[in-house]
């Protein structure tokens, strides 16, 4: 019996390489960036990263808000950060496409000037393409002085698409997860202050009607 023979366009394995090579070195960058990594998702859509424009004035009863669902939140941080940091509230109840603001708070138990960066994510995984959210204190370096504490808030809505997906549509219980990592001294100078940026975030709400609401990126 012969071999079976593969006939190789060689024309086109320059094209296949240098896609393969630039898909690669961006999935190593992103790693190591998280600018890179937001930028690469908005240009290719990977992870799901579309940015929407949502009223901050929905209703329980206006269209396209649907069930109840219960949002969890956990926090952590790093074994070499010594702040404190948690939310006010442990669990809420919202309905899903409801636009929804919660706070955190965070305080350094130092006695000097600490600078950390919070990454997150969403669980169960299938949650992440439908949980949507302001972009506030997360992927930025901010410091807070000894002392020094910040209330931050988080405003989101749960995309009412994870009720036409066959692997959400029955979730109703979802984890928000954030961790603090403590960032090299050399970062503080250029670092956010997170009391005075948070505060500034809390007016601007209070007058804002609507809101640029980005889905987190999937952790990989």
């Amino acid at each position: 019996m012969k071999s079976p023979r593969f006939n190789i366009r060689w024309d086109i394995v320059p094209s296949v390489l240098l896609s393969v090579s630039i898909v690669a070195l961006m999935t190593t960058a992103v790693v190591y960036s998280p600018t890179l990594y937001r930028m690469f998702c908005e240009a290719t859509g990977y992870g799901g990263a579309v940015s929407v424009a949502r009223s901050l004035e929905t209703k329980k009863e206006a269209p396209g808000v649907g069930p109840e669902i219960e949002v969890r939140f956990d926090t952590n941080v790093s074994g070499d950060l010594n702040w404190e940091f948690e939310p006010e509230q442990r669990k809420i109840k919202t309905h899903i496409g409801l636009p929804t603001t919660v706070y955190f708070t965070a305080k350094n138990l130092d006695d000097k000037e600490i600078t950390a960066r919070a990454t997150y994510n969403v669980t169960p995984d299938v949650m992440g393409y439908y949980f949507s959210k302001v972009q506030c204190f997360c992927f930025t370096e901010e410091k807070l002085k000894p002392g020094e504490s910040a209330r931050m808030p988080v405003v989101f809505f749960i995309d009412p698409d994870m009720l036409t997906d066959i692997e959400s549509k029955s979730i109703r219980s979802v984890t928000l997860s954030y961790s603090f990592f403590r960032q090299a001294d050399e970062k503080t100078a250029a670092a956010r202050p997170l009391r005075e940026g948070s505060e500034k975030q809390i007016e601007d709400y209070k007058t804002q009607k609507d809101a640029l609401f980005e889905p987190i990126e999937e952790r990989r």
